[in-house]
Protein backbone atom coordinates (compact mmCIF):
# COMPACT_ATOMS: atom_id res chain seq x y z
CA UNK A 1 0.00 0.00 0.00
CA UNK A 2 1.19 3.63 -0.47
CA UNK A 3 1.75 4.30 3.18
CA UNK A 4 3.88 1.11 3.38
CA UNK A 5 6.55 2.70 1.18
CA UNK A 6 6.33 6.24 2.49
CA UNK A 7 8.89 5.67 5.21
CA UNK A 8 8.95 7.48 8.47
CA UNK A 9 9.16 4.42 10.84
CA UNK A 10 6.61 4.09 13.55
CA UNK A 11 3.41 6.03 13.09
CA UNK A 12 3.85 6.26 9.31
CA UNK A 13 0.59 4.37 8.56
CA UNK A 14 -2.84 6.03 8.40
CA UNK A 15 -3.76 4.64 11.84
CA UNK A 16 -0.63 5.82 13.59
CA UNK A 17 1.59 2.75 13.08
CA UNK A 18 3.21 0.79 10.37
CA UNK A 19 1.68 -2.42 9.02
CA UNK A 20 4.16 -4.55 10.91
CA UNK A 21 4.85 -2.20 13.83
CA UNK A 22 4.13 -3.09 17.42
CA UNK A 23 0.60 -2.68 18.69
CA UNK A 24 -0.29 -1.35 22.08
CA UNK A 25 -1.89 -3.86 24.35
CA UNK A 26 -5.62 -3.40 24.72
CA UNK A 27 -5.82 -0.85 21.86
CA UNK A 28 -7.94 -1.17 18.69
CA UNK A 29 -6.53 -3.45 16.06
CA UNK A 30 -5.53 -1.95 12.70
CA UNK A 31 -8.00 -3.03 9.94
CA UNK A 32 -6.65 -4.71 6.80
CA UNK A 33 -7.79 -2.80 3.69
CA UNK A 34 -7.23 -5.75 1.34
CA UNK A 35 -9.48 -7.86 3.52
CA UNK A 36 -12.20 -5.23 3.45
CA UNK A 37 -12.10 -5.04 -0.37
CA UNK A 38 -12.24 -8.80 -0.68
CA UNK A 39 -15.25 -9.09 1.64
CA UNK A 40 -17.08 -6.36 -0.31
CA UNK A 41 -16.54 -8.24 -3.57
CA UNK A 42 -17.88 -11.46 -2.08
CA UNK A 43 -21.03 -9.76 -0.81
CA UNK A 44 -21.62 -8.23 -4.26
CA UNK A 45 -21.28 -11.64 -5.92
CA UNK A 46 -23.85 -13.12 -3.52
CA UNK A 47 -26.33 -10.33 -4.37
CA UNK A 48 -25.97 -10.76 -8.15
CA UNK A 49 -27.71 -13.78 -9.75
CA UNK A 50 -25.70 -16.29 -11.76
CA UNK A 51 -22.60 -18.20 -11.03
CA UNK A 52 -19.97 -15.70 -12.10
CA UNK A 53 -22.07 -12.54 -11.57
CA UNK A 54 -21.66 -11.43 -15.23
CA UNK A 55 -25.36 -11.70 -16.06
CA UNK A 56 -26.36 -9.77 -12.97
CA UNK A 57 -23.90 -7.04 -13.82
CA UNK A 58 -25.44 -6.72 -17.27
CA UNK A 59 -28.90 -6.51 -15.71
CA UNK A 60 -27.78 -3.76 -13.36
CA UNK A 61 -26.24 -1.87 -16.26
CA UNK A 62 -29.48 -2.25 -18.26
CA UNK A 63 -31.58 -0.92 -15.38
CA UNK A 64 -29.16 1.98 -14.95
CA UNK A 65 -29.38 2.70 -18.70
CA UNK A 66 -33.18 2.71 -18.58
CA UNK A 67 -33.21 5.08 -15.61
CA UNK A 68 -30.67 7.33 -17.30
CA UNK A 69 -32.79 7.39 -20.48
CA UNK A 70 -35.87 8.27 -18.44
CA UNK A 71 -34.18 11.48 -17.32
CA UNK A 72 -34.61 12.73 -20.90
CA UNK A 73 -38.37 13.05 -20.50
CA UNK A 74 -39.55 16.65 -20.12
CA UNK A 75 -42.84 18.51 -20.32
CA UNK A 76 -43.52 21.84 -22.05
CA UNK A 77 -46.40 23.82 -20.54
CA UNK A 78 -49.12 25.56 -22.54
CA UNK A 79 -47.49 28.93 -21.80
CA UNK A 80 -43.97 27.71 -22.61
CA UNK A 81 -41.79 26.87 -25.59
CA UNK A 82 -39.22 24.09 -25.43
CA UNK A 83 -35.64 24.55 -26.64
CA UNK A 84 -33.35 21.50 -26.86
CA UNK A 85 -29.57 21.97 -26.65
CA UNK A 86 -27.07 19.30 -27.69
CA UNK A 87 -23.73 19.88 -25.99
CA UNK A 88 -24.82 23.50 -25.53
CA UNK A 89 -25.75 24.05 -29.20
CA UNK A 90 -29.31 24.67 -30.37
CA UNK A 91 -30.94 21.53 -31.71
CA UNK A 92 -34.71 22.11 -32.02
CA UNK A 93 -37.77 23.89 -30.62
CA UNK A 94 -40.75 21.95 -29.25
CA UNK A 95 -44.39 22.78 -28.72
CA UNK A 96 -46.40 22.28 -25.50
CA UNK A 97 -46.72 18.64 -24.44
CA UNK A 98 -44.57 15.68 -23.28
CA UNK A 99 -41.26 15.23 -25.13
CA UNK A 100 -37.98 13.31 -24.86
CA UNK A 101 -34.40 14.32 -25.51
CA UNK A 102 -31.10 12.52 -25.15
CA UNK A 103 -30.26 12.44 -21.42
CA UNK A 104 -27.80 14.72 -19.75
CA UNK A 105 -24.98 15.52 -20.43
CA UNK A 106 -25.71 15.01 -24.15
CA UNK A 107 -28.82 17.16 -24.43
CA UNK A 108 -30.60 19.65 -22.17
CA UNK A 109 -34.12 21.11 -22.53
CA UNK A 110 -35.04 24.69 -21.56
CA UNK A 111 -38.68 25.79 -21.23
CA UNK A 112 -39.01 29.61 -21.01
CA UNK A 113 -42.49 31.08 -20.67
CA UNK A 114 -43.58 32.86 -23.86
CA UNK A 115 -46.92 34.27 -22.64
CA UNK A 116 -45.81 35.99 -19.43
CA UNK A 117 -46.28 39.77 -19.56
CA UNK A 118 -42.98 41.19 -18.34
CA UNK A 119 -42.35 44.84 -17.56
CA UNK A 120 -39.38 47.16 -17.22
CA UNK A 121 -39.65 50.42 -15.26
CA UNK A 122 -37.47 53.33 -16.38
CA UNK A 123 -37.16 56.52 -14.36
CA UNK A 124 -38.92 55.05 -11.32
CA UNK A 125 -39.27 51.81 -9.34
CA UNK A 126 -42.46 50.23 -8.07
CA UNK A 127 -42.81 50.93 -4.36
CA UNK A 128 -39.82 53.29 -4.35
CA UNK A 129 -40.75 56.82 -3.27
CA UNK A 130 -37.32 58.45 -3.28
CA UNK A 131 -35.51 59.99 -6.22
CA UNK A 132 -32.04 58.51 -6.23
CA UNK A 133 -29.27 59.59 -8.54
CA UNK A 134 -29.58 56.52 -10.73
CA UNK A 135 -33.27 57.25 -11.28
CA UNK A 136 -32.55 60.86 -12.22
CA UNK A 137 -29.92 59.62 -14.66
CA UNK A 138 -32.65 57.57 -16.30
CA UNK A 139 -35.51 60.06 -16.18
CA UNK A 140 -33.95 63.45 -17.04
CA UNK A 141 -33.98 63.93 -20.82
CA UNK A 142 -33.34 66.83 -23.22
CA UNK A 143 -36.23 67.92 -25.45
CA UNK A 144 -36.13 69.17 -29.02
CA UNK A 145 -36.26 72.82 -27.92
CA UNK A 146 -33.36 72.36 -25.46
CA UNK A 147 -35.44 72.05 -22.30
CA UNK A 148 -35.11 69.33 -19.66
CA UNK A 149 -38.04 67.06 -18.86
CA UNK A 150 -38.45 64.42 -16.14
CA UNK A 151 -39.95 61.25 -17.66
CA UNK A 152 -40.96 57.95 -16.07
CA UNK A 153 -42.36 55.15 -18.23
CA UNK A 154 -42.96 51.40 -18.28
CA UNK A 155 -42.27 48.93 -21.12
CA UNK A 156 -44.36 45.75 -21.28
CA UNK A 157 -42.92 42.85 -23.28
CA UNK A 158 -43.03 39.09 -23.79
CA UNK A 159 -40.92 36.39 -25.46
CA UNK A 160 -41.75 36.03 -29.14
CA UNK A 161 -39.13 33.43 -30.15
CA UNK A 162 -37.47 31.37 -27.41
CA UNK A 163 -34.47 30.42 -29.56
CA UNK A 164 -33.54 34.03 -30.39
CA UNK A 165 -34.33 35.12 -26.84
CA UNK A 166 -31.90 32.58 -25.32
CA UNK A 167 -29.04 32.81 -27.81
CA UNK A 168 -28.97 36.31 -29.34
CA UNK A 169 -29.00 38.54 -26.25
CA UNK A 170 -27.04 38.19 -23.05
CA UNK A 171 -28.86 37.49 -19.77
CA UNK A 172 -30.50 39.20 -18.05
CA UNK A 173 -32.53 39.98 -21.14
CA UNK A 174 -34.60 42.60 -19.29
CA UNK A 175 -31.45 44.72 -19.03
CA UNK A 176 -31.23 44.78 -22.83
CA UNK A 177 -34.87 45.81 -23.10
CA UNK A 178 -34.28 48.57 -20.57
CA UNK A 179 -31.18 49.90 -22.32
CA UNK A 180 -32.89 49.94 -25.73
CA UNK A 181 -36.06 51.55 -24.33
CA UNK A 182 -34.14 54.32 -22.58
CA UNK A 183 -32.07 55.07 -25.68
CA UNK A 184 -35.13 55.17 -27.95
CA UNK A 185 -37.07 57.41 -25.55
CA UNK A 186 -34.16 59.86 -25.43
CA UNK A 187 -34.06 59.88 -29.23
CA UNK A 188 -37.78 60.63 -29.57
CA UNK A 189 -37.88 63.22 -26.77
CA UNK A 190 -34.85 64.88 -28.35
CA UNK A 191 -37.01 65.58 -31.42
CA UNK A 192 -40.13 66.72 -29.52
CA UNK A 193 -40.75 70.23 -28.07
CA UNK A 194 -41.41 70.26 -24.34
CA UNK A 195 -44.88 71.78 -24.70
CA UNK A 196 -46.00 68.96 -26.99
CA UNK A 197 -44.45 66.34 -24.71
CA UNK A 198 -46.34 67.71 -21.71
CA UNK A 199 -49.73 68.02 -23.41
CA UNK A 200 -51.19 66.52 -26.56
CA UNK A 201 -48.11 64.61 -27.76
CA UNK A 202 -48.04 61.91 -25.06
CA UNK A 203 -49.96 59.26 -27.01
CA UNK A 204 -47.86 59.87 -30.13
CA UNK A 205 -44.66 59.53 -28.08
CA UNK A 206 -45.86 56.20 -26.65
CA UNK A 207 -46.69 54.78 -30.09
CA UNK A 208 -43.47 55.99 -31.71
CA UNK A 209 -41.38 54.63 -28.83
CA UNK A 210 -43.02 51.20 -28.97
CA UNK A 211 -42.48 50.92 -32.74
CA UNK A 212 -38.87 52.10 -32.54
CA UNK A 213 -37.98 49.71 -29.67
CA UNK A 214 -39.47 46.83 -31.65
CA UNK A 215 -37.41 47.77 -34.71
CA UNK A 216 -34.16 47.83 -32.71
CA UNK A 217 -34.86 44.50 -30.97
CA UNK A 218 -35.77 42.91 -34.31
CA UNK A 219 -32.43 44.09 -35.69
CA UNK A 220 -30.79 42.38 -32.69
CA UNK A 221 -32.91 39.24 -33.35
CA UNK A 222 -33.78 39.35 -29.67
CA UNK A 223 -36.96 37.26 -29.98
CA UNK A 224 -38.90 39.84 -27.91
CA UNK A 225 -42.24 41.48 -28.68
CA UNK A 226 -42.98 44.93 -27.22
CA UNK A 227 -46.62 44.95 -26.11
CA UNK A 228 -47.00 48.48 -24.76
CA UNK A 229 -45.12 51.60 -23.71
CA UNK A 230 -46.90 53.59 -20.99
CA UNK A 231 -45.80 57.05 -19.90
CA UNK A 232 -46.23 57.24 -16.13
CA UNK A 233 -45.09 60.86 -15.73
CA UNK A 234 -43.90 63.72 -17.92
CA UNK A 235 -43.00 66.80 -15.84
CA UNK A 236 -40.40 69.55 -15.75
CA UNK A 237 -37.55 69.00 -13.26
CA UNK A 238 -38.51 69.49 -9.62
CA UNK A 239 -36.19 72.52 -9.29
CA UNK A 240 -38.13 74.57 -11.87
CA UNK A 241 -41.59 73.04 -11.73
CA UNK A 242 -43.15 76.02 -9.90
CA UNK A 243 -41.79 78.51 -12.42
CA UNK A 244 -42.87 76.24 -15.22
CA UNK A 245 -46.38 76.08 -13.80
CA UNK A 246 -46.48 79.88 -13.80
CA UNK A 247 -45.46 79.84 -17.44
CA UNK A 248 -48.14 77.25 -18.15
CA UNK A 249 -50.75 79.42 -16.41
CA UNK A 250 -49.66 82.41 -18.48
CA UNK A 251 -49.88 80.31 -21.63
CA UNK A 252 -53.37 79.20 -20.63
CA UNK A 253 -54.43 82.81 -19.98
CA UNK A 254 -53.04 83.87 -23.33
CA UNK A 255 -54.93 81.11 -25.05
CA UNK A 256 -58.12 82.02 -23.16
CA UNK A 257 -57.82 85.70 -24.07
CA UNK A 258 -57.15 84.79 -27.65
CA UNK A 259 -60.24 82.59 -27.76
CA UNK A 260 -62.36 85.33 -26.20
CA UNK A 261 -61.07 87.86 -28.73
CA UNK A 262 -61.77 85.48 -31.59
CA UNK A 263 -65.24 84.80 -30.20
CA UNK A 264 -65.94 88.54 -29.92
CA UNK A 265 -64.59 89.12 -33.43
CA UNK A 266 -66.76 86.32 -34.77
CA UNK A 267 -69.75 88.01 -33.13
CA UNK A 268 -69.11 91.67 -33.95
CA UNK A 269 -67.87 91.27 -37.51
CA UNK A 270 -71.08 89.64 -38.84
CA UNK A 271 -73.14 92.30 -37.04
CA UNK A 272 -71.06 95.08 -38.58
CA UNK A 273 -71.33 93.48 -41.98
CA UNK A 274 -75.11 93.17 -41.52
CA UNK A 275 -75.44 96.82 -40.55
CA UNK A 276 -73.25 97.84 -43.47
CA UNK A 277 -75.39 95.84 -45.88
CA UNK A 278 -78.52 97.35 -44.35
CA UNK A 279 -77.16 100.88 -44.74
CA UNK A 280 -76.19 100.14 -48.34
CA UNK A 281 -79.65 98.82 -49.08
CA UNK A 282 -81.29 101.84 -47.41
CA UNK A 283 -79.05 104.17 -49.37
CA UNK A 284 -79.90 102.36 -52.58
CA UNK A 285 -83.61 102.61 -51.75
CA UNK A 286 -83.31 106.30 -50.86
CA UNK A 287 -81.46 106.97 -54.07
CA UNK A 288 -84.11 105.17 -56.08
CA UNK A 289 -86.81 107.08 -54.16
CA UNK A 290 -85.18 110.49 -54.73
CA UNK A 291 -84.55 109.74 -58.37
CA UNK A 292 -88.12 108.53 -58.86
CA UNK A 293 -89.53 111.57 -57.03
CA UNK A 294 -87.36 113.94 -59.01
CA UNK A 295 -88.35 112.28 -62.23
CA UNK A 296 -92.02 112.44 -61.16
CA UNK A 297 -91.75 116.11 -60.20
CA UNK A 298 -90.05 116.87 -63.46
CA UNK A 299 -92.72 115.02 -65.43
CA UNK A 300 -95.49 116.77 -63.46
CA UNK A 301 -93.84 120.15 -64.03
CA UNK A 302 -93.54 119.46 -67.72
CA UNK A 303 -97.19 118.40 -67.96
CA UNK A 304 -98.33 121.50 -66.02
CA UNK A 305 -96.11 123.68 -68.13
CA UNK A 306 -97.58 122.18 -71.27
CA UNK A 307 -101.10 122.92 -70.00
CA UNK A 308 -100.03 126.42 -68.95
CA UNK A 309 -98.84 127.14 -72.44
CA UNK A 310 -102.17 126.10 -73.89
CA UNK A 311 -104.42 127.87 -71.27
CA UNK A 312 -102.55 130.26 -69.07
CA UNK A 313 -105.52 131.75 -67.13
CA UNK A 314 -107.09 128.42 -66.32
CA UNK A 315 -103.81 126.85 -65.37
CA UNK A 316 -102.82 129.82 -63.22
CA UNK A 317 -106.15 129.70 -61.37
CA UNK A 318 -105.86 125.92 -60.88
CA UNK A 319 -102.36 126.23 -59.48
CA UNK A 320 -103.56 128.95 -57.13
CA UNK A 321 -106.47 126.86 -55.83
CA UNK A 322 -104.33 123.72 -55.37
CA UNK A 323 -101.76 125.74 -53.47
CA UNK A 324 -104.39 127.22 -51.15
CA UNK A 325 -105.80 123.72 -50.62
CA UNK A 326 -102.43 122.44 -49.52
CA UNK A 327 -101.84 125.41 -47.23
CA UNK A 328 -105.29 125.69 -45.65
CA UNK A 329 -105.91 121.96 -45.27
CA UNK A 330 -106.32 121.19 -41.57
CA UNK A 331 -106.48 124.84 -40.51
CA UNK A 332 -109.52 126.36 -38.79
CA UNK A 333 -111.16 128.72 -41.27
CA UNK A 334 -113.60 131.56 -40.98
CA UNK A 335 -115.36 132.67 -44.14
CA UNK A 336 -116.13 136.36 -44.56
CA UNK A 337 -118.36 137.76 -47.28
CA UNK A 338 -118.76 141.49 -47.85
CA UNK A 339 -122.04 141.05 -49.63
CA UNK A 340 -123.45 138.95 -46.77
CA UNK A 341 -122.46 141.60 -44.32
CA UNK A 342 -119.77 139.74 -42.36
CA UNK A 343 -119.29 136.17 -41.18
CA UNK A 344 -121.04 133.59 -43.28
CA UNK A 345 -122.76 130.85 -41.15
CA UNK A 346 -121.57 127.35 -42.00
CA UNK A 347 -121.62 123.85 -40.57
CA UNK A 348 -118.47 123.26 -38.49
CA UNK A 349 -117.65 119.83 -39.86
CA UNK A 350 -114.00 119.81 -38.69
CA UNK A 351 -114.97 120.48 -35.06
CA UNK A 352 -117.59 117.74 -35.20
CA UNK A 353 -115.01 115.32 -36.56
CA UNK A 354 -112.56 116.19 -33.76
CA UNK A 355 -115.24 115.74 -31.10
CA UNK A 356 -116.21 112.35 -32.51
CA UNK A 357 -112.58 111.14 -32.46
CA UNK A 358 -112.09 112.34 -28.90
CA UNK A 359 -115.23 110.45 -27.76
CA UNK A 360 -113.96 107.23 -29.35
CA UNK A 361 -110.62 107.57 -27.64
CA UNK A 362 -112.25 108.11 -24.23
CA UNK A 363 -114.50 105.09 -24.73
CA UNK A 364 -111.56 102.83 -25.60
CA UNK A 365 -109.60 103.91 -22.50
CA UNK A 366 -112.64 103.28 -20.23
CA UNK A 367 -113.15 99.82 -21.71
CA UNK A 368 -109.47 98.98 -21.17
CA UNK A 369 -109.65 99.86 -17.49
Amino acid sequence: MPWQNSGGGRGSGPWGGGPHGPRRPGGPQTPDLDELVRKGQERLRRLLPGRGGGTGLILVLAIALILWSATGLYRVGVDEQGVVLRFGKYQESTLPGLHWHLPWPIEVALTPSVTTRNQVDIGFRQGFTGRGGNLLDESLMLTGDENIVDIAFTVFWRIKDAKDYLFHIQPPQSATVKAVAEAVMREIIGKTPIQRALTEGRSQIQDDTRKRIQEVLDDYQAGIEILEVKLEKVDPPAQVIEAFRDVQAAEADRERFRNEAERYANKIIPEARGRANQMLQEAEAYREQVIAKAEGDAARFLSVYEEYRQAKDVTRRRIYLETLEDILNGVDKVILDEKAGGVVPYLALPELDKARKAGRAAGSEGGGQ
